[in-house]
């Protein structure tokens, strides 16, 4: 199947009920940019032909977050009795890094792109597709998530991004806030371009035009990430680096900077800061999914 430019193709033709139930894998390419999209519906529909209404969540580094994301809303179903359906979209690469769940192709697609006559940013030191990324979800991965699921009703949508890709949804929020509904920021990596973001805040400072339905932020953080403390089974010189690094971000002076600039916007419904006291920036992610889901759904 085909949209656009876009060509989508699964990889199989489903996974065992007992192995992947109601999960899917496709390929998606124009010929220069190629991901790897997974969706997952709800457990008890026996295809994607059924009659509901559903919310939908997006999620980027698909490799590292969309089985998080997918077991965060069915978890929480049996013992959340009124949990609407939900279908769970998440964006990621056909390659990654050695070792690691994340793609070098996030440093292109996560990257807000800089004013004309703005110094080009050091790192990561490739070229911003960000704006390109962003028109391929709505313009072309969105109207083929609907084609997926003929007897659906969507409803609202939500973006959940973590670091690099937490700082693609602010940007997201900045530059086109009508397209989903929620935006989830974990970690985001404001310290980017020498806090590149705060110069771009005033887009939520102006009151709305017309009627639309008025997003909202959660911006979630640990705060050991910039007071990291040491572990038992490290070396003072090993706590030292990873001290250091970590304090870096300055994720806990950026996060709190964030909400308080933005927290009376109103361009925005809500504005919550989400903070875990004993996390790390790695494992804010997981967390901030499922604090997220909640977050998501109490519309």
């Amino acid at each position: 199947m085909s949209v656009g430019s876009w060509s989508f193709n699964p990889y199989l033709p489903a996974f065992p009920a007992t192995v992947l139930p109601n999960i899917a894998y496709w390929n998606v390419s124009n010929g220069t940019w190629e991901y790897q999209v997974h969706i997952s519906w709800p457990l008890n529909w026996t295809s994607t032909s059924a009659q509901s209404t559903v919310d939908t969540l997006y999620v980027i580094d698909g490799n590292a977050q969309a089985h998080t994301a997918t077991e965060g809303f069915r978890k929480r179903r049996p013992v959340d009795f009124n949990q609407p359906d939900t279908i769970v979209v998440s964006i990621g690469y056909p390659t990654t890094q050695p070792d690691s769940p994340y793609s070098d192709g996030r440093y292109h697609d996560y990257q807000m792109p800089v004013c004309a006559n703005c110094t080009a940013p050091e790192l990561p030191g490739v070229p911003s597709n960000g704006d390109n990324f962003l028109a391929f979800i709505d313009q072309d991965l969105r109207p083929w998530v609907h084609s997926l699921f003929p007897n659906v009703q969507f409803d609202r949508d939500g973006l959940f991004g973590h670091s690099f890709g937490g700082l693609f949804v602010i940007y997201t929020l900045l530059s086109q806030p009508e397209l989903f509904d929620v935006y989830l920021s974990a970690s985001p990596f404001l310290v980017w371009n020498n806090e590149y973001i705060f110069t771009q805040l005033d887009a939520l400072k102006t009151a709305p035009q017309g009627n639309s339905t008025k997003p909202a932020l959660q911006i979630s953080y640990g705060a050991l990430e910039q007071s990291a403390k040491k572990r038992r089974t490290e070396t003072q010189a090993e706590f030292e680096t990873r001290r250091d690094f970590l304090a870096t971000m300055k994720m806990t002076d950026l996060c709190e900077r964030l909400y308080n600039e933005i927290k009376d916007s109103p361009k925005l419904r809500d504005v919550e800061l989400n903070i875990y006291p004993n996390s790390y920036h790695a494992t804010v992610a997981s967390a901030a999914i499922c604090d997220g889901i909640d977050y998501f759904l109490d519309w």
